[in-house]
């Protein structure tokens, strides 16, 4: 008998009768088909969250709030809901990893998260101080990270190895999607850049303010929904589960570098390359009007068309090099090429400070963070240490995207401070680009 075999015959004495087959890794097998749906839909939902709110609704909040401008004002808004966002992904994974019910796993925790995390946006839509903003913008942040960290273990939980190339791709489409459909529906996409006159979508700003937050809050539970009755987990009811101990509990949360140097490396990875991300990201909307000199009654059409040109050529890479993958079995070149392409193209701004150079600039970066996302996450899924522990493995994993986030505002605060907002791009190129070259420490991933 091969060592295969055996470890599949051991990882599968452990899977509770009623959960029904396995296949050769001993993993639970699962219906596919209505994932290809109902995973990306939700994924769709959360990044409508992250993007729809945090790229437009919150600039523009604070904007009305302070009556101008404002960046310390908008770092410290954001700052608090990513540090709080870091913390409860790995938290909510490892109590979702813990939990027993007929619901499975992860479904209760998508279903709750959900829920408050909507109640928060409408807590949120109504905030009048940057500080009020900043606390119920940390409470969504906390909460969904909880059901972040439920969706995010379904890729293990549920996902042969051999689909992990193209269910990578499709759950990077989340961001692209969430990035198109809040530049159609809050900022309008101006189409004057190919030659047609008129702002498609925006109606009429009608969603950039508390109405906005009403619509994703709304969408969030109909994709939730969704998710867990067309998809629904197996029972967990039969799963062992020790007895808990809060002082392991809290050791849960360290995953020994020594012991697992390819996690290690993986996380420093994606830590990087989310970080020459973030940095440009949280202040993309003050850089059309600072930097590039939109009139701000044209900032948020002019952001809608860039950011949708960006998603689209991620879309475009993300299931091309999905395909790639699951077609040669290789990773790591990938990562590789799109730190390199996104290192180049933060550079193509500092040269060209027009919205021609802006418009380059997230056709190649597009490119480039769509070949990313379409390896990402097969690539974590390859160096988690254990599957029982996914969730919380794929929490803690998942403090690469908001640790970052954290970091993103002092950092480029600092930047403008020091060097005016052209000197954002070459910082992040810098950044991104060594994140990627870290994954050639990883051993055990081609």
């Amino acid at each position: 008998m091969t060592q295969s075999n055996v470890a599949a015959r051991e990882a599968a004495a452990v899977i509770p009768p009623q959960m029904g087959p396995v296949d050769s890794a001993g993993k639970p097998r699962y219906k596919l088909g209505p994932l290809y749906v109902t995973l990306p839909l939700a994924n769709l939902a959360l990044y409508l969250v992250w993007m729809g709110v945090g790229s437009f609704l919150i600039p523009m909040q604070v904007t009305a709030i302070k009556g101008h401008n404002d960046p310390d004002a908008l770092k410290n808004a954001v700052a608090i809901g990513a540090a709080l966002a870091a913390i409860g992904n790995p938290v909510f994974g490892q109590i979702s990893d813990r939990t027993r019910s007929r619901f499975g796993r992860r479904a209760p925790w998508m279903l709750l998260c959900a829920g408050l995390g909507a109640l928060a946006l409408i807590g949120q839509a109504n905030a009048k101080s940057i500080g009020v903003l900043a606390i119920t913008w940390g409470a969504v942040q906390f909460i969904l990270n909880g059901y972040q960290a439920a969706l995010t273990a379904a890729m293990p939980d549920r996902i042969p190895a051999e689909k992990y190339g193209i269910f990578s791709g499709l759950v990077g489409l989340g961001i692209p999607l969430g990035i198109v459909v809040s530049a159609y529906t809050i900022g309008g996409i101006d189409l004057s850049k190919l030659g047609i006159d008129g702002i498609v979508g925006g109606f009429d700003g009608k969603f950039q303010g508390e109405n906005g937050y009403y619509l994703i809050a709304g969408i969030l539970i109909a994709a939730m929904l969704i998710f867990v009755f067309l998809s629904p987990d197996k029972s967990s009811k039969g799963m062992p589960v020790e007895k808990f101990n809060f002082g392991k509990f809290l050791s849960n949360f360290w995953v020994n570098p020594k012991q697992h140097p390819d996690f290690a490396w993986a996380f420093l990875s994606r830590f990087g390359v989310v970080a020459g991300y973030f940095i440009v990201l949280t202040y993309n909307f003050y850089i059309l009007m600072e930097y590039i000199k939109i009139k701000p009654q044209d900032t948020p059409s002019t952001m809608g068309f860039l950011m949708v040109v960006n998603a689209i050529c991620t879309v475009i890479a993300s299931i091309v090099v999905g395909k790639l993958v699951d077609r040669f079995g290789v990773i790591k070149p990938f990562v590789l090429g799109s730190g390199v392409l996104a290192g180049l193209s933060l550079f193509i701004p500092m040269i060209w400070a027009s919205v021609d150079g802006m418009t380059a600039f997230n056709i190649v970066n597009g490119f480039a963070f769509g070949m990313y996302m379409a390896v990402d996450m097969a690539l974590i899924t390859k160096v988690l240490p254990r599957g029982e522990d996914a969730g919380k493995d794929m929490g803690l994993i998942n403090i690469a995207n908001a640790a970052p986030q954290v970091a993103a505002p002092f950092i480029a605060s600092w930047i403008v401070d020091a060097g005016g907002y052209e000197a954002i791009f070459p910082v992040a190129a810098c950044i991104a680009l060594a994140g990627s070259v870290l994954v050639v420490k990883v051993k055990s991933v081609r």
